[in-house]
């Protein structure tokens, strides 16, 4: 088997206030929004919204209604740490930070090197979607900026 992974499904604290967020997000990381879809299961609590693009599906869902008041933190035991996503370029690093900041991501930390990382050369920018869950854009490449 190659790891190729297919789809992400990652559980949100509020549908309300993550899809128009991830609606803004994922056509910045290169998602035709055309290609979104949506289901309800009201006996599972289940809302998804999924965004598909040839490569990857990235979903969205929401919480069980007992775990609605809980908070997100990614060093709890099964939590997701943070998902990265690979940029082609230093610059695309750099314009993809200016997309983030427009539709109001909060940037963790701005584009930079990050020596203490490897392979040589890493280049990155952190930043959190609207309700703390963390993501990462980053270059491997010695490009330039």
């Amino acid at each position: 088997m190659e790891p190729i992974i297919d789809h992400i499904q990652i559980t949100v604290k509020d549908m309300s206030i993550a899809v128009p967020f991830y609606d803004k997000l994922l056509p910045v990381l290169g998602f035709d929004i055309q290609n979104k879809v949506s289901a309800v299961i009201e006996k599972h609590e289940f809302h998804v919204v999924e965004y598909t693009h040839p490569r990857l599906t990235f979903a969205i869902t929401s919480p069980r209604s007992g775990f609605a008041g809980d908070t997100i933190h990614r060093r709890k035991p099964g939590a997701l740490h943070h998902l990265a996503f690979k940029a082609e370029s230093r610059a695309e690093v750099e314009r993809l930070h200016c997309e983030l900041n427009g539709i109001g991501a909060t940037i963790v930390s701005p584009p930079r090197e990050y020596p203490e990382y490897t392979p040589p050369g890493y280049y990155a920018l952190f930043f959190k979607d609207l309700e703390g869950i963390k993501y990462e854009i980053v270059c491997t490449k010695h490009d330039g900026v």
